[in-house]
């Protein structure tokens, strides 16, 4: 069943959680979470 769409408050921030399927790792290396801040700071400059 497919998720319904987020309820969006323009001008207002939404919390962003970010989970592995079954709390399996997501960054395994340093790297990868580094790149993820990265372009998860863009997004925010940009947004």
């Amino acid at each position: 069943m497919a998720r319904l769409p987020r309820f969006v408050i323009p001008g207002q921030p939404q919390h962003v959680i970010q989970r592995g399927n079954n709390h399996d790792v997501i960054f395994v290396a340093d790297e990868d979470y580094q790149f993820y801040l990265e372009k998860l700071g863009d997004a925010c400059r940009k947004y």
